[in-house]
């Protein structure tokens, strides 16, 4: 429910992968932001990534602390399964659930439960995109660039103690 003072909802929530964190994940949870007071984040579980076909260069847990680590977001918790949305909007009382409108329509069925808003996705940046950049890589280059992601992870730690 739209908080009456200022026009905002009380509490949002957004799904991902969050892989390769970059300026469009940035993006969809700054607008979802600006859209609730509080943001929750479900990023997916290694085991739901391998369920869906999906493999992360980063395992759950980093991408979770770098998710986490974000000051727009209140808190992440882990996705373990498709259905487990509609039983997210009614444990964390959910009034706005958001994503990127590569899913436009998909999640139509949980505005029963509460607002459902596509946002536009950030246009020439995606994880698969640098994911298929890294495939050129040597596998020496690989392991520098997940050294990297976990000096990152550690930056953003430090930022938030």
């Amino acid at each position: 429910m739209r908080d009456n003072i200022n026009g905002r909802y009380r509490r949002a929530i957004t799904y991902g992968t969050f892989d390769l964190f970059h300026y469009g994940h940035l993006q969809l949870l700054r607008r979802t932001a600006d859209l609730a007071e509080e943001v929750i984040v479900g990023v997916a579980t290694d085991e739901f990534n391998a369920l869906k076909g999906k493999r992360s260069m980063a395992n759950f847990e980093q991408r979770a602390e770098i998710t986490a680590a974000m000051r727009m977001v209140t808190s992440v918790i882990p996705e373990d399964s498709w259905e487990q949305k509609r039983l997210d909007i009614v444990k964390y009382d959910i009034d706005l659930f958001v994503m990127g409108d590569d899913w436009e329509g998909r999640f139509d069925d949980l505005s029963d439960l509460c607002a459902v808003i596509y946002l536009p996705r950030t246009t020439g940046i995606s994880s698969t995109a640098i994911r298929d950049a890294v495939h050129t890589f040597s596998p020496g280059e690989v392991v520098r660039l997940k050294d990297s992601l976990t000096a990152i992870s550690e930056v953003l730690r430090a930022f938030d103690e």
